[in-house]
């Protein structure tokens, strides 16, 4: 009976972290942060499930003979927004994690 109790217990809990992780992923959807790049002239909004969710240019970058300038721009922002938000995401999953994690232990050693 103690084994049955202790599957049931483990299954219970089971689905209390995978609400605990759909509730999570809701509010990292409700997260946003804003990077930017050549001191302001690309803007890149993202939220903490890792999604481009705007991207503002200055007409001052747009120059038809140096797209490579406004590429760059582009992809740097991009990059520094989803580094941020997945740094947010990396932190939200591990507090929602580490209530079922045994005391003491570290959610980093989990990817989280």
């Amino acid at each position: 009976m103690t084994d049955e109790m202790n599957m049931a217990d483990m299954l219970g809990k089971m689905v209390d972290m995978q609400k605990k992780m759909s509730e999570a992923q809701d509010e990292l959807a409700k997260h946003e942060v804003t990077a930017e790049a050549g001191g302001g002239m690309v803007k890149v909004t993202a939220n903490g499930q890792q999604r481009i969710t705007a991207i503002s240019i200055e007409k001052e970058v747009l120059d038809p003979d140096d797209i490579e300038l406004l590429e760059d721009l582009i992809i740097a922002g991009v990059n520094k927004a989803l580094e941020e938000a997945a740094n947010i995401a990396k932190g939200e999953m591990a507090r929602a994690a580490g209530s079922f994690l045994p005391p003491g232990m570290d959610p980093s050693r989990f990817g989280l």
